[in-house]
């Protein structure tokens, strides 16, 4: 009687694992032949998913054409450019309701955002990053109501970076951060809500203009092994989107013009850029900076290293752009006690880019 019992499991399809890894095999072969036969020699498969169709087309046409949108009203050619990248996600959805649907039309005209995407923002799935570089710099927006400026301050330095940027600083705890950073950076500045740490000399150092009426920018000579640097750290005003007005960004983009015209007059030839600029590389807005600098991320970064908001992060808003030298390497750091997340990067000064 055991042995009939054994040679009845056995016939059954085995036991325990087996007998699972069976019946998940022939639900896979069910469903695959469900969809097959739903397909095969239905006349209907190029008529149906029209709307699909169109949707994915005018997704397509928004990546494409994203630089024509009008700011007219609500700064709209803004908002969507500073999302710009997660329209890809609308790829997925469209393919498996095109798979839904059956719909031959559907599925080929999901190919179109799919390619205009991955020309658009292929190359930051790859990571590009080297391993050279002579000066490593990092920039991070604190935030006011930081509840750990002390501890930020200390992961911040813990990046290795020779020149590091912080915005949003307060009165109250600007002698924190000067305090926690003291023992790693020798030189440091603070002007107005900005401040630049920095191992090497600092010399030239003054506020920049950018019509705010206070004081949200500034710039320093940074004296390296490598010859002299002109650092910039700015903070540009933030954008709202709101429902009666929609993305509204008069007053960052006044900034931003203000910013480029400084930069586009300074004298030293290798400059780089620090800070949060309320805006992302492909925000039209930021011409007059963007024209005139490139930005490490976009160079040799690995992914979108995006900065904000840091418990979900969505956009890079937080830059660092140079000019006269070659990015190496960008990265974001851990999550500090600031709900943005802080960027550096390494660059080659002995190399122009």
């Amino acid at each position: 009687m055991a042995q009939q019992a054994y040679m009845t499991e056995t016939d059954n399809g085995g036991s325990g694992p087996e007998r699972r890894g069976n019946r998940i095999r022939r639900l896979m072969n069910r469903v695959t032949s469900r969809l097959v036969t739903g397909w095969r020699g239905d006349p209907r498969i190029w008529r149906r998913g029209l709307v699909l169709t169109g949707i994915a087309v005018v997704v397509a046409l928004i990546m494409l054409l994203h630089a024509q949108i009008p700011n007219v009203v609500g700064n709209l050619g803004s908002l969507v450019e500073t999302f710009l990248p997660w329209l890809g996600l609308g790829v997925p959805v469209l393919l498996l309701l095109a798979l839904w649907r059956r719909s031959a039309t559907a599925l080929i005209a999901v190919l179109l955002p799919a390619i205009v995407w991955l020309n658009l923002f292929g190359g930051l799935l790859s990571d590009k990053a080297g391993t050279g570089g002579d000066l490593t710099v990092a920039t991070h927006n604190v935030n006011a109501d930081n509840p750990d400026p002390s501890g930020t301050a200390r992961d911040v330095a813990a990046s290795g970076a020779d020149i590091v940027a912080l915005e949003e600083l307060t009165t109250s705890a600007v002698p924190v951060y000067e305090r926690a950073l003291e023992s790693t950076y020798r030189y440091h500045s603070v002007q107005g809500t900005v401040g630049l740490w920095s191992k090497y000399p600092m010399a030239g150092v003054r506020t920049v203009d950018i019509k705010l009426g206070w004081t949200r920018a500034m710039r320093a000579t940074v004296t390296t092994p490598r010859g002299p640097v002109a650092v910039y750290v700015a903070h540009l005003p933030s954008v709202r989107v709101k429902l009666e007005a929609g993305f509204t960004a008069r007053q960052r983009d006044k900034s931003a013009d203000a910013l480029g015209e400084a930069i586009a007059d300074e004298k030293v030839a290798k400059v780089v850029l620090l800070g949060d600029l309320n805006g992302t590389m492909n925000d039209r807005s930021l011409n007059a900076v963007t024209a005139q600098l490139r930005s490490t991320q976009g160079a040799v970064g690995s992914g979108f290293g995006f900065s904000w908001p840091a418990s979900f992060p969505m956009a890079r808003i937080d830059q660092i752009l140079v000019r006269g030298m070659e990015p190496e390497s960008s990265w974001t750091l851990p999550e500090t006690g600031s709900d943005h997340l802080p960027v550096a990067a390494r660059v080659n000064l002995a190399t122009a880019s």
